[in-house]
């Protein structure tokens, strides 16, 4: 496949590759490590692992089941999300934040009504942002790693063999053969930059949540649905080409230290 011939590994993409992920791995092992040291009496797993599984299941399958409704099948309205980039962006940031804040609020107020503390609704951020990393982001990372090390011996039809990429899947496989190639230690440091506000972001939009929960106030909810659908709304509009990467970045970080400065507010007014 003439395609994947003219690819050649960049010689940092192997070992930059290999240090993302043992620190995106480290992220949430400290993030909980040095939360559990602080306020070991007060914390509860079961808020670490409902937050994992909560995420899971709003975003992971009840929020893919829409998707696969609305942009991944073929029908009308799918083809109208998909040719529009306004509807794709307002489409995309909306379900991220009704799915995942929904999601936070249904099981912090139905299910977790025990424990309530405001160490356990850290924790249960953690759960939240850490699975996201180890279930989702890194297996790819890992996949880029696997690409990025085949590709490297220079036998490409033993690479295209083992990765199973064939004529009739080949335009699918290509971006990520061509992200592990180019991948190097800027992109490392970018991608482990991002997955720290992403878990700054998550805790900080689950204490907001829980606040809203333990004080049954109903304004708290629609904040953290805003809040997360203007934290993706920089990187919906990269997805579609339409803003530079660094833009996104920039974007990010303001968000992320806005809603962190609420959080800590709330969880500093909270008794427990």
């Amino acid at each position: 496949m003439k395609e994947f011939a003219n690819i050649v590994i960049n010689r940092t993409a192997v070992p930059a590759l290999i240090v993302t992920i043992i620190l995106m791995t480290a992220i949430p092992v400290a993030f909980f490590i040095i939360w559990r040291q602080k306020h070991k009496e007060q914390l509860k797993l079961s808020w670490l692992i409902a937050g994992a599984l909560g995420f899971l299941l709003c975003a992971r399958v009840l929020e893919l089941g829409v998707h696969y409704l609305c942009i991944l099948a073929d029908n009308p309205v799918s083809r109208f999300i998909n040719r529009n980039m306004v509807a794709f962006v307002l489409y995309g940031i909306t379900m991220a934040g009704v799915f995942e804040e929904c999601g936070r609020h249904v099981v912090m107020k139905f299910i977790l009504k025990k424990n309530r503390t405001r160490e356990n609704a850290v924790l249960y951020g953690i759960g939240h942002g850490g699975i996201e990393i180890l279930a989702v982001l890194l297996p790819a990372i890992v996949l880029y790693l696997v690409i990025a090390i085949l590709f490297s011996t220079g036998n490409l039809e033993d690479a295209l063999r083992t990765l199973d990429i064939i004529e009739e899947n080949a335009a699918a496989a290509l971006p990520s053969v061509q992200a592990a190639a180019s991948f190097d230690f800027a992109m490392m440091a970018m991608n482990v930059v991002e997955r720290l506000l992403a878990m700054l972001l998550h805790i900080g939009l689950t204490v907001i949540v829980y606040y809203g929960v333990i004080n049954a106030d109903n304004r708290y909810l629609p904040l953290a649905i805003i809040l997360h659908m203007l934290m993706d709304l920089f990187p919906a509009i990269y997805q579609r080409g339409g803003l530079p990467l660094w833009a996104v970045e920039v974007w990010t970080a303001g968000w992320t230290v806005a809603v962190v400065f609420l959080a800590v507010k709330l969880y500093c007014k909270m008794e427990v």
